[in-house]
Parts: structure tokens; sequence; C-alpha cells
């Protein structure tokens, strides 16, 4: 029975699955349980190793057979499919044999190492050519050293084979490859493109891109073709990329009729989910997805304003967020990206706030279990640098901690216009070592960010009780909540007025 795992968040796969159904994220290759029709015909046996190498041995030769060994990327997954016709028995190592050197680069080429075909382990002294893997980035490495002295390769058919090491370089080379992979090539405004139910979309204006994604204003076909107003935007990126992550976010936790439940049950006036109309992928390179207009990002509000924001306007949006952000967390995912580009008011009606780009998002809690704190599960340093958690600097799966800690880190930097580690954020290991120092320091911290001046006690008290959680633990949204909303109306706010987005000069504080 093959065993295959998620790299990111460590659950249990089945065969044959593309994506991991916990995280979202697409797994670099796919087994086929049934096995190679050609091994089964001609009495190969065929080991498929994850870290970069596909062994092969022909058990039907008469004469001692080599194990050869080429470069295949592969990740988390281990096969080992016998030939049913072989009669030969497994080969096993002996005490002799002497384990593959791994240099600390990955090289372009490894020795073949022989194998005897026979039980009784016949020596052989050869020397074999090294197989050229076909990578550039190979290129110009060192050949690691013939190995000429005798050596067996157990053709292990249990789970307990453990895979050659991954060197540093390999993983090294492959986040740049994956990153060069996602970026997206702008399309021509007019374009169509046509999503999953046949519905087309014309591209009437592009609004902003970055070197993953890219937005547009896009109109229906058919409804004011001739107009440049639009009433829905499409977000587009590379086909690999994380928008599939966001995708299988906006399927399993926020359908609308979810939303609409979790409106009615908590009385609310509104929820900033964003609502997706449609999706699909186009010209075999490009995904995309449909959202209906959601307004202004409060980024471009805050370049505009050339300022910071009024504390009332940081309460009223710190609110909307949290009632996000408890939704998201009750549906089993976390952001794990919250920042103001990601933030929407709507101009109609400048109460309604969302919280988009779900990028990011994770599962934190599949099927009501929380996944265990572990570094190195994911891709560090993930999300915008400024405002991510620790647990996302150090390649650990985010948690209900980590979102309520990056909206108080937002509310520092919309109040006070800057952090402690605005000016590091070229080295994100720089900025993690201050993120985990602060934590245990929240005056120290406000210091920092508020100089001579007064601190707001609302944020003194957020951050005190988010700081001091635990990263599995469940947070009190309604304290947090009532906190926030009690100096709001201390300054005669509310969340039923529109946003006051009035901005103040940086030093006005």
């Amino acid at each position: 029975m093959l065993f295959h795992f998620c790299p990111q968040c460590g659950t249990k796969l089945q065969p044959g699955f593309r994506f991991c159904p916990s995280c979202g994220d697409k797994l670099q290759c796919v087994v086929d349980p049934s096995g190679p029709v050609e091994a089964a015909s001609s009495g190969d046996f065929q080991l498929h190793v994850t870290d970069g190498v596909t062994m092969t041995a022909n058990a039907s030769s008469p004469t001692p057979s080599t194990a050869q060994l080429t470069g295949w990327d592969t990740e988390g997954l281990v096969c080992a499919t016998p030939s049913p016709v072989s009669t030969r028995p497994p080969l096993r190592r002996t005490r002799n044999s002497v384990p593959v050197a791994w240099s600390e680069e990955t090289p372009c080429s490894i020795t073949s190492p022989p194998v005897t075909a026979s039980p009784k382990h016949i020596a052989a002294d050869q020397s074999h050519k090294s197989v050229l893997s076909p990578r550039k980035r190979c290129a110009g490495t060192p050949k690691v050293e013939q190995i000429k002295e005798v050596q067996s390769v157990e053709l292990a058919s249990s789970p307990g084979f453990s895979p050659l090491p991954r060197s540093p370089s390999t993983v090294k080379g492959k986040a740049k490859k994956a990153k060069r992979a996602c970026a997206v090539e702008p399309l021509q405004e007019g374009e169509e493109l046509c999503d999953t139910t046949g519905r087309k979309w014309r591209l009437a204006k592009l609004l902003s891109q970055s070197d993953a994604e890219m937005f547009y204003g896009v109109q229906q076909n058919g409804q004011g073709a001739n107009s440049s107003d639009y009433k829905h935007i499409l977000k587009l990126g590379a086909k690999d990329g994380k928008m599939f992550n966001e995708l299988n976010f906006l399927q399993r936790a926020a359908k609308p009729s979810s939303v609409d439940k979790w409106i009615k049950h908590a009385k609310m006036d509104f929820l900033g989910i964003p609502s997706c109309v449609g999706f699909g992928l186009h010209a075999d390179s490009y995904r995309f997805l449909i959202f209906s207009s959601m307004g202004q990002s409060l980024q471009s509000f805050m370049e505009e304003g050339e300022g910071l924001l009024s504390e009332k306007a940081v309460l009223q949006l710190a609110c909307r967020v949290l009632d996000v952000l408890e939704f998201i967390h009750e549906n089993e995912y976390v952001h794990a990206d919250i920042h103001a580009e990601n933030i929407y008011i709507s101009p109609a009606q400048q109460t309604q706030v969302y919280l988009a780009g779900y990028c990011h998002a994770f599962r934190y809690c599949p099927g009501g279990r929380h996944v265990e704190y572990r570094e190195g599960s994911r891709t560090p340093h993930e999300g915008a640098i400024d405002f991510i958690s620790l647990e996302s600097h150090k390649g650990a799966g985010p948690s209900r901690r980590s979102d309520l800690q990056a909206l108080g880190y937002c509310m520092l930097r919309w109040y006070t216009g800057a952090l402690p580690w605005t000016s590091l954020t070229h080295t994100p290991a720089r900025v993690a070592t201050e993120k985990e120092r602060y934590m245990e320091d929240v005056p120290g911290l406000l210091s920092h960010c508020f100089g001579q001046k007064k601190v707001l006690s609302a944020l003194q008290v957020y951050l005190s009780q988010v700081m001091a959680l635990q990263y599995s633990d469940q947070p009190d949204y309604r304290a947090l909540r009532a906190g926030l909303s009690a100096a709001l109306q201390k300054l005669g706010g509310s969340l039923e007025q529109p946003l006051d987005l009035q901005m103040k000069a940086i030093g006005g504080r």
C-alpha cells in the first residue's frame, strides 16, 4: 500500500491526488497506482525515489545488471512496483554495502551502483558512466566520484524505505524555479475569457498588476460592450500559481449560502467575504477568478491621502476585519496575509469592508483537529513581510493567533506610520527576530511605534490579549471585539457610520 503525505501540512493523501484536500497546495507529482505497463511485461523492477532519483533493475537478464539512477522531480512520494512475472527474490543489502555519497551541492550526474541479480551477491568490479541530468541548473557541477566497491540496493516493497536526503541547493533551486513560473504576462484589454459555465467576459480595464497577479475590470459579453463601466473584477494569475489555493478556499469555506447563514445567525448587517461569481482557465497558462466589484483597496486610499488613518477609522476597520476572521476561523481556515492591499472599501457604502486575497489561506484545523506546530513544513516568509506572523516566517502553518497578530501589526502601521522592522523587510530573517523579541514585550513595541505620543489604550489591550495566546488556543473574539467597539463608541463612532477616511499627515499623530 502506498503512503502519500502532503509536504506542506503533512496530511495523509490517497493515491492519485493532484492537490492536498487540507491546505490546497498542488502536489509536485502523481504516481500511477497501476504501475508502468512496460515494466510488468518485460520483467523489470522499477523503483521511484522521491528526491530526484528513479531506479530501474532488470531482473530477467542472465548477467548481473546495473541500477540506473536518473533525475526525476518528485516530492514526498515513494513507490516500489515489482513485476508480477519476476521469479527472482528481492535483493538485500549486504554488510559491505557502501552508502551513496551525497554532495552538498546537488550533482548533475551520479554513478550507478551495480546490483547483483543473484541472492548470493556475486561481486562485480565495474566502473559505470554517469547519467547526465538535463536540468540546466546543474550545469557545471562536478561529478560524484565513481564508486567501484560492490554495492547492493534493496528494492523496498514496504513503506519503511527512506529516500535519499534532498540537498539544500535543490530546494533553493526549485523555489526559484517555482517563483519564476508564477510570473504572468498581462493580457490585452478587450480580450475575452470564458469561465467554466460558458460565460464570456471582456477585459475592460487593467486596474493593477504585480509579478504574480493582476486585476481587470471586466464586463460580461453582451452587457454594455461599448461602455467602459464594469461591475465585476477579474483576478488573473498563473495556472500553477497560488490562485488555486484561493479557489479551493472559496469553494470550501466561503460559499454564499454559508455566508448568508452566518449573517442571519449572528444578526449582522454585513460580512466582508468576496463573492466569487466565476472562474476558469485561459490559454492553458492562466487561471482567473471573477468577483463582484468590491470598490477601492485601503492601500490606494492611503496612498492618495499621503498620510495615516484616524483613530476612529482604525477601530472601524479592525472591527469589520475581526468579523471576517471569526467566520473563516470557524470554517477551519486562516487568512495568513492581512494587509491594506487585501482590504477593500465599497465606494457606494463606506460601511462595507471586504477582506480579500486568500492565496495564502491555510486550513489549520482539517476535520476539527488543529495541525501541529512544525517549522519548515511550509515555505517560510510567505505574505507581506511587514505583517505576517512569526509562524509564517518560520515556515510553520499559520494559526488563528497568526491572523490576529497580523491585524494588530496593521493597526499600528495604519495609525503610527511605521513598525520597528519596516526598514528591515529586505532581510526577512531579521524581521522575524524583531517580531519574536516584541512578542514578549508589548509595551516596548508600543513605545517604539508611538514615541512620545499617547498610546491608544484599546490597541494596547488588544495586542496584550493576542500575544498571550498559544499556537492552538481559541481566541475570545467577543472580548476582542468588545474592547475595540467600546473605544470606538467613546470617540462617538459606530460600525453603522461610514468610515472616517480623512487622512492625517505623518507626524501629526
